[in-house]
């Protein structure tokens, strides 16, 4: 693979994939947002999956599980500039700044299409880039502040997203397992995500599911890549992308082991096992 990442600071970079495409399944620490240059994207968060492509501006929020499948398109990389959006810079902002009661918001994806404030504001990066030497940080901050300003500014809603420094409290185990199973994340993050530690969240898990995290996340994998495969003919180049194996033939192995055919054969037959 590819890959470029320019940093004007550990918060603001261009990022660029060469390659014929990048999967990565992902928790952000950080707000991220993303103003795309050029290539596609698609992610698959547990209830939605979104696309994106060149002029768009999408907000990614902390501590959400995604699937992330970068394209090239056209004849160009995948190419974005990626501002984070962290605690300590957030809580700077809010410190100045009087919020009245705030209402629950949902963890999904913003999208801002191409607006022309936030383009503005991401575009003015780009020349800072060829900049040699450390780029100041009292410049990097201007630009933040005035990405959440602009963000305010454009969703009034925004604050009960960007306001709220709370951590992840203890859940419904179960519940978010049979939502969250297919990224491939690890046990020590699941943990975090239910308010466990590893420990407690091994103990639990063995007690509402009476089986190890591993092998219950294997065969949840590959129960909906059979689905995918039978019900909505996908392609298992497409199928292993979007159930949580790291690759084509680790899924191949996995799929035939258990059904005892392989994923190309089942799709091309169309046949029920």
């Amino acid at each position: 693979m590819d890959h470029i990442s320019k940093y004007l600071t550990k918060e603001i970079k261009l990022s660029c994939y060469d390659d014929k495409l990048f999967k990565s399944d992902l928790i952000f620490d950080d707000h991220m947002l993303v103003w795309f240059i050029s290539g596609e994207t698609k992610i698959i968060q547990a209830d939605d999956t979104f696309y994106f492509k060149a002029g768009d501006i999408f907000l990614i929020p902390r501590n959400v599980l995604a699937t992330i499948i970068n394209y090239p398109k056209n004849g160009q990389p995948h190419k974005t500039v990626v501002m984070h959006l962290s605690q300590k810079r957030l809580k700077d902002f809010y410190a100045g700044v009087g919020l009245g009661e705030m209402k629950k918001t949902s963890q999904k994806i913003i999208s801002f299409s191409n607006h022309p404030f936030l383009e503005s504001c991401l575009a003015s990066l780009i020349p800072y880039f060829d900049v040699e030497g450390e780029f100041p940080e009292n410049i990097a901050s201007l630009k933040i502040t005035e990405a959440i300003s602009v963000l305010r500014e454009i969703d009034k809603d925004v604050d009960c997203l960007l306001a709220n420094f709370d951590q992840p409290g203890k859940i419904d185990l179960v519940d978010f397992m049979q939502r969250n199973f297919m990224f491939n994340m690890s046990l020590e993050k699941l943990g975090y995500l239910t308010g466990r530690s590893l420990s407690t969240f091994n103990r639990d898990f063995r007690k509402f599911f009476n089986v190890t995290p591993q092998k219950w996340l294997t065969e949840k994998r590959l129960e909906l890549a059979y689905y995918q495969l039978t019900a909505k003919k996908k392609k298992p180049t497409e199928v292993y992308l979007e159930t949580g194996f790291e690759d084509l033939s680790h899924f191949s192995f996995a799929f035939k082991k258990k059904y005892g055919v392989a994923p190309s054969q089942l799709r091309s037959t169309g046949s029920e096992v």
